[in-house]
């Protein structure tokens, strides 16, 4: 019998509970905290952007030929693309559940660059971007001015500059992103009336800002290897044009004596957004929204708090009329889910000091369930870490169904010493012997008969199973 291999090792028997909650401790420490388990399979979004395209010309000249390469990469279950009118091409590529996103990245990364040699020249000047996605949101940030002194522009661009990489050097973060990024652009509106007038096309706009609009690197004068020459010079020119003046002064053509046309003779200059496909707002006003994502097995409570810790940290330096929260947040339903369990087990150790103190009236047999349960409950993280499990919703669920079917084996067990005790005289040794021999059969079964309730769950596929398997 089992229990009596225990009941005649009491030191053994105690240091073994000792090992088990030093186990489940050192497990809560490492355990990966979040909202849901790791369901959703890896998702790796490759983005190509083709200015001033039509979906269509977009479909067939940028997407058909990335989609023949990208196809068949290795762990693929399949793939989606779009074809905006906007000139941007985003294609989703899906892989099987468990495998390594980053390995994924790295696969898809290859085979575009074996197909870029195919795509448009204005694509390949504005790159293809391949990043690794992910469906783990922990929260989402928005940066406003309540009194709409900034606009939404400055805004999304004070917030590049100063908070983005602050958030993204926190570890456990996989991707930190501007929802509709608003970036500071030159934007030159064209009259076509004027152009007409001229004899002139957009082409020769465009061509005159890609040529004086450019960065030269003009060399030195006095290097090596002229001899006799003391000093170097470094020659600088003016690069890139940075104000709306310097655009509009753009020569368009120049004709005969003092003819000259210029931008702002044909066009409209002004400094805006390079995107406005994207609002986001806050009670209404306009906002800023950042998403934040957590990398997998990472603990979404100390990140989030971490991420809190930084916004705090960087709001000290914004300036009179800028102002941040935090709408969406994922870490609060989390710590509701953690307190849940935590008020469980506190209401279920009560009711069990009450109910054996009450009927039994023994302070000796009250204080061992006492120590009995946690042992038992502890001892759960570390299996959940041996598993390969996280601490989410659906394993907390089943924490708080088994404190209940531990409460009562305890009570069962107890109750049944202490009634061969008084009804045969036993010791509590003896006792507890011939306790442990009438129920450790019906205990045991009853463990088994739920056992075989569960188990099939943790046996069904695909999303499913990966859901309920871990509450299995």
């Amino acid at each position: 019998m089992v229990s009596r291999f225990f009941i005649d090792r009491p030191i053994f028997a105690a240091v073994m509970s000792f090992l088990i909650l030093i186990a489940g401790f050192a497990a809560m420490r490492s355990l990966p905290v979040g909202q849901y388990p790791e369901i959703a399979p890896p998702v790796v979004t490759v983005t190509a952007v083709y200015p001033g395209a039509s979906a269509e010309v977009l479909e067939s000249s940028v997407a058909a030929p990335l989609e023949a390469q990208i196809n068949g990469v290795e762990g693929m279950m399949y793939m989606s693309s779009t074809s905006a009118s906007n000139g941007v091409l985003q294609i989703q590529v899906t892989f099987e559940i468990g495998s390594d996103a980053d390995k994924a990245a790295l696969n898809v990364n290859n085979r575009v660059k074996q197909a870029e040699a195919r795509l448009p020249l204005e694509v390949r000047r504005q790159g293809v971007t391949v990043e690794k996605g992910s469906s783990s949101f922990l929260q989402v940030l928005a940066f406003y001015s309540p009194d709409q002194r900034f606009d939404d522009l400055y805004t999304s661009n004070y917030v590049t500059l100063n908070v983005l990489d602050r958030i993204k050097r926190i570890p456990g973060t996989t991707n930190v992103q501007i929802f509709g990024a608003k970036n500071y652009a030159m934007r030159i509106w064209l009259k076509p009336d004027r152009l007409s007038a001229l004899g002139m096309t957009p082409g020769d706009v465009v061509a005159a800002i890609n040529a004086q609009n450019a960065q030269f690197a003009p060399g030195k004068v006095g290097q090596q290897p002229i001899k006799g020459q003391e000093l170097v010079y470094t020659i600088t020119t003016q690069g890139r044009l940075s104000d709306v003046a310097a655009f509009e002064n753009i020569i368009v053509r120049a004709g005969s004596g003092n003819a000259l046309v210029r931008v702002r003779d044909v066009a409209r200059v002004e400094l805006g957004s390079a995107d406005y496909e994207f609002i986001g707002r806050i009670n209404g006003k306009p906002a800023t929204l950042v998403g934040v994502f957590l990398q997998p097995g990472a603990n979404a409570l100390e990140v989030g708090r971490q991420v809190r810790a930084t916004l705090a940290e960087v709001q000290k330096g914004f300036p009179p009329g800028l102002s941040m929260l935090i709408p969406y947040d994922t870490t609060r339903f989390v710590e509701v889910s953690i307190d849940g369990v935590i008020k469980t087990l506190v209401e279920a150790m009560v009711l069990v000091f009450l109910v054996v103190l009450l009927f039994l009236q023994t302070w000796r047999a009250t204080l061992i369930p006492m120590l009995a349960v946690p042992v038992s409950l502890i001892g759960t993280f570390a299996g959940l870490l041996a598993l390969g499990y996280t601490i989410n919703t659906l394993t907390l669920f089943g924490l708080v169904l088994a404190i209940g079917i531990v409460v009562d084996d305890a009570i069962i067990v107890l109750e049944n010493v202490e009634r061969v005790m008084r009804e045969e005289g036993l010791s509590p040794r003896d006792a507890a012997i011939r306790a442990m021999e009438q129920v450790t059969g019906p205990i045991i079964a009853t463990s088994l008969v739920l056992t075989a309730v569960f188990i099939p769950v943790g046996f069904l596929g695909g999303l499913a199973g990966e859901l309920y398997r871990q509450f299995a």
